[in-house]
């Protein structure tokens, strides 16, 4: 590679550095993406076909996908430098042929002398820029004419005239290639080929350029905000986010990645971060024709990335053929620690890290008072260590600081899906206050369609309302939005309301995609138990166990069939007893599997006591079946308040 640097715009390609600079800032560039982009910025403003990209690049006699080598190369050199391939102002393709550099460039030579270089039109004293006939078809009897000789005038003049001669060349040539259809130009100007219109859109893990790899949290909680605010537009179907994390860091083919999620579109990009400012690039592919829609790179302050991204999900639902979904703004300016807390936070919750991601969105709302996100998610953050599974004294102390945080939350932004969800969720796993539950549930879902963890809530909260059929269509809505969160979240549906057939046919596809899913084991034994298949569900069971006891569990399912199995499983909770926390709702099913009425009625009991939340769902686990004309099971179901299940 020559040395020196070229120059275009306020960008420099250092050729001998083997950098691309834009002021005193550092571009991050692949070899292959930097090596194209030297090639191109080289040319002139020459085409240069994909063949030479090839054999420059990659050599001759490659065994390689070029062909997406050359798209990806180009698709990031696009994003770095923010240009749009529908009016590039850097590169521009040249439909079946290659591409061609076509900003104004300067080359600066090592020995520090300055030369413009050719990528744009020549000014009028040197002359017009005539594309040769052979760039325009094979047709060579049209061949712009020469000026005639005159006598010496004025350079200006001289060089006026024949760009005026030239340019009516120029219109001869267009005229007679248009009207030939010569390669298809008159089709390409004439025609009208609509933009295409992407109904499901997949947002790749947004690239971490920054030098420190610690700020792999920032890129992963931007990709999470910006799938979040996307989802707001009810037209448009937006993949989840732990979904598309599966393609961090992988490098596959675009329509690959979209045929496996079932979508049209892709968004890619990167964020970088240099202290208290951001750069982000995006670009929107088709993926069917690995077609490039649009592209826009960003520099902002992280006081201002609120607005960035609802400026951002705005754009794209324009771009992707919908009319952009209004956003009211209320969190107009975000304190950047206060962002940076949240991220932080949101990282460890996604890990299912729910105390250390209380500490930093804690700090979030500490930091910015009226950040109704950080309440929102605080507020959750004390919820869900409780749903799974808490002492009493535990749960009351995290229902006063859930419900105190989400009324913060709702009251900073009533407009917050997430402020409502939290809401949803106090109401149903800690106040039993159902009908609350149900309207705060239907307004998230109101503010974002597409938010699958608010589906999956309503689900639970339309079924213990005994409306089955209507919670089965919101599981099946969140599988068909985040299928690998929860991949038994619709086979446990199936199961409570006693479709056992359907649920094991769902769990043992769902299995086989994520075979190491303990919990959709976990509830395919349970279908098979309640389908009378004990040794397919003692089989499943054992995966959730040591290899010590999954060997005692299933030589007690031997000797002693199915309640050999069930009062094994009693013993080895009761063990646990003394080393752990376990909830009464985990003994009233184990003492129901084993056939002891009495002590199921007791640890029932017991959970209305100590408010387990899971009793919600008293009338729908048909562990409980054979109590429903028990007074003291009646009893229960009353006061819960619950609708008696028909």
């Amino acid at each position: 590679m020559p040395n020196g640097i070229i120059k275009f715009e306020d960008f420099e390609l250092d050729r001998g550095r083997y950098e691309l600079r834009r002021g005193d800032r550092v571009l991050k560039l692949e070899k292959i993406p930097m090596e194209l982009l030297v090639l191109l910025a080289e040319s002139n403003g020459q085409l240069v076909s994909r063949e030479e990209i090839v054999e420059r690049i990659w050599g001759k006699d490659v065994f390689l996908d070029t062909e997406h080598g050359i798209n990806t190369a180009i698709r990031k050199i696009r994003q770095t430098l923010g240009d749009d391939p529908e009016n590039p102002r850097f590169v521009q393709t040249v439909t079946g042929k290659g591409y061609r550099f076509i900003a104004v460039t300067s080359t600066i030579s090592a020995n520090g002398n300055g030369k413009t270089g050719t990528s744009a039109p020549a000014s009028v004293d040197e002359g017009p820029t005539v594309t040769p006939p052979s760039e325009l078809g094979s047709d060579t009897s049209v061949i712009a004419p020469v000026a005639p000789a005159t006598e010496a005038k004025p350079r200006v003049g001289r060089a006026v005239q024949f760009a005026g001669l030239a340019l009516i060349a120029l219109a001869g040539v267009a005229a007679v290639a248009i009207g030939l259809n010569i390669r298809g130009l008159r089709d390409r100007l004439f025609s009208s080929s609509p933009k295409p219109q992407i109904h499901s859109l997949a947002v790749l893990p947004l690239e971490n350029l920054s030098a420190d790899p610690a700020q792999e949290y920032f890129a992963d909680g931007m990709t999470d905000e910006l799938i979040t605010m996307l989802a707001k537009n009810a037209d448009l179907r937006v993949i989840s986010r732990t979904s598309v994390m599966q393609y961090k860091k992988v490098h596959r083919p675009l329509p690959d990645v979209a045929r496996e999620l079932g979508v049209d579109g892709i968004l890619e990009g990167s964020v970088e971060r240099s202290g208290n400012r951001v750069h982000i690039n995006t670009q929107l592919i088709y993926a069917p024709q690995d077609r490039h829609l649009w592209a826009e790179s960003y520099n902002r302050d992280m006081s201002d990335l609120a607005s960035l991204q609802t400026e951002l999900a705005q754009t794209i639902a324009r771009q992707v053929g919908l009319t952009a979904t209004p956003v009211r703004l209320t969190q107009r300016s975000v304190n950047a620690q206060a962002h940076d807390a949240y991220l932080l936070g949101r990282y460890y919750w996604f890990g299912q890290q729910y105390d250390k991601s209380r500490e930093y969105f804690l700090r979030a709302s500490q930091l910015q008072p009226d950040y109704a996100a950080a309440y929102a998610a605080l507020a959750d953050s004390y919820t869900a260590p409780v749903v799974q599974g808490a002492p009493k004294a535990d749960m009351e102390e995290a229902r006063a600081k859930a419900e105190s945080a989400a009324r913060q939350a709702i009251a900073l932004d009533d407009s917050s899906a997430e402020a409502h969800h939290a809401m949803a969720a106090v109401q149903f796993f800690f106040q039993w206050n159902w009908n609350a539950a149900e309207r705060e549930s239907a307004r998230a879902l109101e503010l974002n369609p597409h938010y699958s963890e608010a589906h999956h809530l309503r689900a639970y909260i339309l079924l213990a309302l005994q409306k089955s059929e209507e919670a089965l269509q919101e599981d099946r809505k969140l599988m068909e939005l985040d299928p690998r969160v929860r991949p038994w979240a619709l086979g446990s549906m199936l199961l409570r309301t006693r479709q056992f057939d359907a649920g094991i046919a769902e769990l043992r596809a769902r299995a086989e995609v994520q075979p190491d899913d303990l919990i959709t084991h976990s509830v395919l034994s349970e279908l098979y138990w309640h389908k009378g298949l004990t040794a397919e569900s003692v089989q499943e069971l054992a995966r959730d166990y040591s290899p010590k006891s999954a060997a005692e569990l299933e030589t007690a399912f031997r000797r002693g069939g199915a309640r050999g199995a069930a009062e094994w499983r009693l013993a080895h909770a009761k063990k646990l007893q003394a080393q752990m926390y376990v909830s009464p709702w985990d003994f009233a099913s184990l003492t129901a599997h084993a056939g002891h009425r009495e002590e199921t009625l007791h640890w029932l009991e017991q959970c209305y006591d100590e408010h387990v939340p899971w009793l919600a769902f008293l009338q729908n686990e048909p562990d409980f079946d054979f109590l429903r004309s028990d007074p003291r099971y009646q009893a229960i179901v009353k006061k819960l308040g619950l609708p008696p299940a028909s």
